[in-house]
């Protein structure tokens, strides 16, 4: 391992002090908490989507959420290890055969769904319980 990567895996460890990021990969439904400041005022506003991509890139790593809003489809890509990303919760487990879910652009209505993963969801129970 050189000294970038070094330097980037101490400022991974730092951004992620306190933070609990979960294993989440394309398809799945997140929602993503980000700090939105409005003047002197920050709020948390919570962003629900499909995850369509997932970069991992080191400190540069990012994901991208697609969500319908009013009957347009808005996607929002979000640095994994910004400091404005304040919690990421898996809402639903998605069951994909890709990594990048880009065709889900073009789909509308019922054929953009997504059919949850029930063997993961089991998994995910019997861990907790």
């Amino acid at each position: 391992m050189n000294i970038i990567e070094n330097l980037e895996q101490e400022q991974i460890a730092k951004l992620t002090e306190g933070k609990n990021l979960p294993d989440f990969k394309a398809g799945d439904t997140l929602k993503v908490h980000t700090k939105v400041k409005e003047g002197d005022r920050e709020r948390i506003q919570v962003y629900e989507g499909v995850c369509i991509a997932r970069k991992n890139d080191g400190l540069n790593s990012s994901f991208t959420v697609r969500k319908i809003s009013f009957g347009e489809g808005v996607e929002r890509v979000f640095p994994l290890y910004s400091p404005n990303v304040a919690k990421i919760e898996v809402a639903r487990i998605g069951k994909v055969r890709r990594a990048k879910l880009y065709f889900l652009r073009a789909l509308r209505g019922r054929s953009a769904r997504i059919a949850d993963d029930l063997s993961a969801r089991a998994k995910a129970n019997s861990d907790k319980a």
